[in-house]
């Protein structure tokens, strides 16, 4: 298999980045470790326990202030590594017209 088939281009992080893990209504956190990220997906080592937790969708905060997050959900667990996969914004209506930026020039 060639290094193109593989997908997103992924960066690893040899000692992980610390991020914490938090529920979208805010009921629980987990402190985590970044240890790889793409585009589309991540891998986490988390730290505690996730039994119980709803991990169908969470964020993913990526600095101590939650001013940089990604919404995410698990896509699989293998011990005390996660695999999880990023959601995307629902698709609204497209606007029909010219962009704002067109706009602004007229």
């Amino acid at each position: 298999m060639s290094e193109d088939s593989k997908g997103p281009e992924r960066v690893t992080f040899s000692r992980g980045y610390d991020v914490c893990i938090m529920a979208i209504d805010g009921t629980w956190r987990r402190d985590c470790q970044l240890n790889a990220i793409s585009d589309t997906d991540a891998v986490l080592t988390v730290e505690g326990s996730i039994q119980g937790l709803n991990l169908k969708e969470f964020f993913l905060l990526l600095s101590s202030t939650g001013l940089a997050y990604r919404r995410c959900e698990l896509v699989r667990v293998n011990g005390t590594e996660m695999d999880i996969q990023f959601l995307r914004g629902k698709q609204g209506k497209k606007r029909s017209g010219t962009p704002k930026s067109e706009e602004a020039m007229s």
